[in-house]
């Protein structure tokens, strides 16, 4: 087994780990008014993932395959900002820690915080970076990110 598929090995295991870990008492969807607070702005609602179309990419700093996110997400709402919201989510990061990669990243789209992973549980994450691409609150594509995204959401919005 080569090096690297020793750390994405290790690097799902610990995903999956800490979904399996978190609190019991943590709901697998949002309740009626609960939200996912921002780095910057205001906060993520249940009734913002209900209308339209929202793309969203899950990572993690920590997650050897969110090293190159910036500009895959900058392809992604370049591609598709006219059409669609385009957001992140930050899997169970603190704040600073968050933060300091949108800025290395230079992410210019929203970035929003799952510290509890209710987030993860409702849409399934499995590995990081994940895509979950919604139309009208409904899941169009729940999975890994793939290296031929605009295919992956074009069908997923079909």
């Amino acid at each position: 087994m080569t090096r690297r598929s020793n750390r994405t090995t290790i690097g799902t295991a610990l995903l999956a780990g800490l979904l399996l870990l978190a609190p019991a008492s943590v709901p697998t969807a949002m309740a009626e008014g609960e939200s996912f607070p921002s780095l910057a702005g205001a906060p993520l609602a249940e009734k913002d993932l209900a209308d339209g179309t929202t793309i969203v990419v899950v990572w993690a700093s920590w997650s050897p395959r969110s090293r190159d996110l910036g500009a895959r997400i900058d392809a992604i709402a370049d591609s598709w900002g006219a059409k669609a919201r385009v957001i992140t989510v930050n899997f169970q990061e603190e704040p600073a820690k968050a933060r300091a990669f949108v800025e290395q990243q230079k992410l210019k789209v929203p970035v929003y915080l799952d510290r509890d992973a209710v987030f993860a549980k409702r849409y399934a994450v499995t590995s990081l970076p994940f895509l979950v691409v919604l139309k009208d609150g409904k899941t169009g594509f729940a999975g890994k990110l793939p290296a031929d995204v605009d295919t992956v959401i074009r069908r997923a919005l079909q």
